[in-house]
């Protein structure tokens, strides 16, 4: 790494520093792909640039009571690297993984930390990006140069959860905080917490404060589907009492979630009541056998149109059957000095709420993009497979999955971009462009994703913000099934037609 670093290409200004690759985000994506790129393509210079203090992303900025993951970390954690703890993990645990690899890898010594992008302008007359920063504490910043852009900072704003504004919030007299903004120094000991939302922030925050709270309820406009199950492996468990060593363990246990995925994702489509039905039994295991779903735990939709809450240990079930939780369906009319008044007429005594409302879409960090010269519009762009962009020169995008570990997709795209690499090497091209094949011109641009394939909240709020698909096309959108493209994106022939290198 230290050689890579060494070979940086100097630029006749102090501030402005030139790369083969630069990486934005260090959080699980960037981390990821960073690792990729060393390993199999060692001939090129690289940074990783990062706005925070620090790495993580994700596990950076979120700090609520109890905060884990909702995907297992043997396939939300990386291929190359295993995973020996509980499959959901705390935050701090995600975060300790994350610094071994970057410490193991020598990472650390391409990050740049406080870099916040402010433009990326593309010149095909130079065959390179200029990447415009600011420090964090809002001083000017080094200028990048690169002839590949690899965006790995993820698709909500980090910054700026979403908050409804709800009447009379100015009248209630306790905090009313996201979770998204958590401060430490709130105390709920003893407290009457409402937290509005039933998703997987939701899932997390409610049995975490419910031991210290006098009690917690979940406020919702529509339930959710929940997924609980012990938070071990016994494929791990097995095979590490045989004796078998971790890089095998991880690989086995891998692919064995990733099979029962695939066939809950198959059921939740073919067979979605008995699928439901499948999901209520696992429940009674922790909320007891007479456990009621009608009406707060009933969705009206099918299993993973949404993403599904995943409670390790059924750890919000035990709280609810203990008499520390309860939920409410309902919607809020106003706030009130003690609490909340919802439309049906019932009032909601808090002393504090906090809002697991889901977060805002902010595609490619909110940056501003130029190609020789003109804006790019994302709402209006084709993308290709959900990680190329037509008329986007040398840069992907990487944007995980729905109904599986987004980091499946870190790994995926990380071999796909050292193989373009290469490819460009190779032909000698300081460019390839995504093009759309004169015969699709007619094809109309269609929303990122089908409503009917996923549709929460966070995104049918912004999906017009978002790349746009091409028809139906497979090639031409992000198919969100993993399974597809692990056989499809290492087949990818790139000197198809829609690859033009110059």
């Amino acid at each position: 790494m230290a050689d890579v670093l060494e070979r940086e290409m100097k630029s006749s200004s102090a501030s402005v520093a030139e790369f083969d690759v630069v990486i934005v985000g260090a959080g699980i994506s960037g981390i990821g792909s960073a690792y990729h790129l060393q390993t199999q393509c060692p001939d090129k210079t690289f940074v990783v640039l990062e706005a925070k203090p620090d790495i993580g992303g994700t596990w950076h900025t979120h700090r609520y009571p109890g905060v884990r993951s909702d995907s297992d970390l043997y396939t939300f954690g990386y291929r190359f690297k295993p995973w020996v703890g509980p499959p959901i993990a705390t935050a701090d645990e995600i975060l300790k993984y994350l610094r071994n690899v970057v410490a193991e890898n020598d990472l650390g010594r391409a990050i740049r930390f406080g870099t916040v992008i402010t433009r990326c302008s593309w010149s095909s007359q130079e065959n390179r990006w200029t990447i415009e920063t600011r420090q964090a504490d809002g001083s000017p910043g080094t200028t990048y140069r690169a002839k590949f852009l690899w965006m790995c900072q993820g698709y909500y704003d980090h910054e700026n959860p979403y908050m409804p504004e709800w009447p009379g919030m100015a009248d209630f007299k306790g905090p009313i905080i996201h979770a998204q903004k958590w401060d430490d120094k709130i105390d709920y000991t003893g407290k009457k917490v409402v937290v509005i939302g039933s998703g997987a922030t939701a899932a997390t925050v409610i049995p975490a404060m419910a031991d210290k709270a006098a009690h917690v309820t979940m406020l919702q406009r529509s339930p959710t589907y929940f997924n609980c199950y012990p938070n071990r492996s016994e494929l791990a468990d097995r095979l590490r009492a045989i004796g078998v060593d971790e890089d095998t363990v991880h690989r086995c246990v891998r692919l064995d979630y990733l099979d029962q995925l695939k066939a809950l994702d198959r059921r939740s489509r073919e067979e979605p009541e008995q699928v439901f039905e499948d999901l209520k039994a696992m429940i009674r295991q922790y909320a007891g056998e007479d456990f009621q779903f009608e009406p707060h735990f009933t969705p009206s939709y099918r299993p993973w149109q949404q993403r599904l809450a995943f409670i390790p240990d059924g750890d919000m079930f035990e709280r609810i059957r203990e008499g520390k939780v309860s939920a409410v369906t309902d919607t809020i009319d106003h706030f009130t000095p003690t609490g909340i008044q919802l439309s049906s007429g019932q009032h909601l005594d808090a002393d504090i709420v906090v809002a697991a409302t889901g977060f805002r879409l902010l595609v490619m960090g909110g940056i501003a993009f130029e190609v020789d010269g003109k804006p790019v519009d994302w709402s209006r762009t084709p993308t290709y497979r959900g990680m190329m962009f037509a008329g986007v020169p040398n840069m992907l995008w990487v944007f995980g999955y729905f109904r599986a570990a987004w980091t499946l997709r870190v790994d995926l795209l990380g071999d796909f971009v050292c193989r373009l690499l290469q490819h460009m090497a190779s032909r000698q091209a300081g460019e390839v462009r995504i093009e759309v094949p004169p015969s699709l011109a007619d094809h109309e641009l269609t929303p990122w994703i089908e409503d009917d394939n996923f549709n929460p909240g966070y995104l049918k709020r912004d999906l017009d913000k978002l790349p746009k698909r091409l028809g139906d096309l497979p090639e031409w959108r992000h198919s969100q099934d993993y399974w597809l493209e692990s056989e499809d994106i290492p087949s990818i022939n790139l000197d198809g037609e829609e690859f033009v290198y110059s």
